[in-house]
């Protein structure tokens, strides 16, 4: 079976995995996973991503991570080889760390960002390791709960947004929430196409970005830089439904569906405009 696709583009979020070759441990003390954290600091700040949630087991990792550039293969490459070479060294080994290339899903944001992050923090508990999340320490739990101090390359306010406008309301109820997803199943269940986690509007915004040439007006803006303008301003700015629906979607803040949902048409329209636009470019 062919691999699939990476896709990469600005703005990207995915749920990554990495396993021990062999099934072999990848960390063999405290120690070790304390080294890997610091060197996904220094990869979250060398690439410019966000990390929204992480968890570290024995034989394999998991990271929920949003790319503000076209940067994860970049990242990962510095990341696990980085990381191999401590490994090797400090234990006086030779050989491959990882099982083969890493896995990434491509995740709709609004729709999983919460399930996945939940479920990247339970892994433990499912695994009969530890009694609750908070138990377990090489994982975001801890820091998005407010248990513990935020950890240098971790992002929480965006799985904090979603709960409430106050950071002590949302992380207690981040904590209700986290706890009562003990029973849940894996999101992965509901892959498309080996890649995707997300409807089928989300598919085809996806498929949207598999063109050669990305054009940059597809790159969005750093969610620390201007808010987003409303759908609004584009439907008043330019003379044409097509021309705002294409300059919606390609500010970067708005999905195909939404710019749809917005303008009264089929998110398929909206991508029909889009791709007549770029002709026009």
């Amino acid at each position: 079976m062919a691999r699939p696709l990476r896709i990469e583009f600005a703005g990207a979020l995915y749920h990554v995995t990495a396993r021990g070759n062999a099934q072999a441990d990848i960390f063999d003390d405290d120690a070790d996973r304390q080294q890997f954290l610091s060197l996904l600091l220094n990869t979250v700040t060398r690439c410019d991503w966000y990390c929204h949630a992480y968890c570290l087991m024995d034989n394999h990792y998991h990271l929920l991570i949003e790319t503000s550039t076209p940067s994860l293969s970049r990242g990962m490459k510095f990341l696990n080889g980085t990381y191999t070479q401590y490994f090797n060294r400090q234990h006086h080994r030779v050989g491959h760390v990882f099982q083969g290339r890493f896995k990434s899903i491509l995740v709709q944001k609004d729709a999983y960002l919460l399930e996945l992050a939940r479920y990247i923090v339970l892994n433990p508990v499912r695994a009969q390791m530890v009694r609750s999340a908070k138990d377990w320490r090489w994982s975001s739990y801890r820091a998005t709960a407010g248990y513990v101090d935020n950890d240098a390359c971790l992002t929480t306010d965006w799985i904090l947004a979603g709960f409430a406008k106050t950071r002590n309301v949302a992380q207690q109820r981040y904590r209700n929430f986290v706890r009562d997803g003990e029973g849940q199943s894996s999101p992965w269940q509901q892959l498309k196409n080996q890649i995707y986690l997300g409807s089928d509007e989300f598919v085809d915004d996806m498929q949207c970005k598999l063109r050669p040439e990305q054009s940059l007006k597809d790159i969005p803006k750093k969610h620390k830089q201007a808010p987003a303008k409303p759908l609004a301003y584009f439907a008043e700015k330019y003379k044409t439904r097509n021309t705002s629906m294409a300059q919606a979607y390609w500010s970067g803040h708005y999905t195909l569906e939404q710019v749809g949902d917005y303008f009264g048409v089929s998110y398929a329209t909206v991508s029909r405009a889009v791709k007549l636009a770029e002709k026009r470019e």
